[in-house]
């Protein structure tokens, strides 16, 4: 199995779990990162998307299952406002074991793709080949980040907006400190 595969998917549980675990502001550098994130992952991974056949239906099939997996995720959060009306979030240990699992799961099919021989002949029998698994495996990293990501955002969306005489909220933005930014 390539370094790439553990790379990439460490690399994503390390962002996510960094970004998302605990009490956390919902700003719009902490909604762009996993989009830059699974950009920069899509240029540098993807090989080609199959025109056809059962790779094209891999590829569908698992980013479908990522954005399945992404809004599950989205949907563990709690958003809330805080006492000066900013949007916030909660992740916890079930937010971070769903990721876990997923990425030790992908990590798994990766590696049983290397050294299964009924996987390999399944995989040759439906003439799916390496570059089209490796862009439906980039396809479910980026389709649950983004997933996420847009969940996250239109949860933040509907919380009822903080009502405060104009006066008031001034001062509470003044009182803003770095920290809370």
């Amino acid at each position: 199995m390539p370094a790439s595969v553990w790379i990439i998917n460490l690399v994503v549980l390390t962002v996510v779990l960094e970004a998302d675990l605990g009490t956390r502001k919902i700003t719009w550098m902490r909604l762009a990162r996993p989009v830059v994130m699974a950009g920069v992952i899509i240029s540098f991974y993807l090989k080609g998307v199959a025109g056809r056949g059962s790779g094209l239906a891999l590829e569908l099939g698992l980013a479908a299952l990522g954005v399945i997996l992404g809004l599950v995720a989205g949907s563990i959060f709690a958003v809330f406002r805080d006492a000066k009306g900013f949007p916030r979030s909660r992740a916890g240990a079930g937010y971070a074991a769903l990721w876990a699992a997923v990425i030790g799961a992908r990590i798994g099919f990766a590696y049983a793709t290397s050294h299964s021989r009924n996987l390999q002949l399944w995989l040759g029998t439906h003439h799916i080949t390496g570059a089209a698994l490796t862009d439906a495996l980039v396809f479910m990293a980026g389709g649950m980040l983004l997933a996420r990501t847009f969940t996250l955002l239109a949860r933040s969306r509907r919380l009822t907006p903080a009502v405060a005489p104009a006066g008031v909220r001034r001062q509470v933005q003044a009182a803003v400190t770095p920290a809370d930014r």
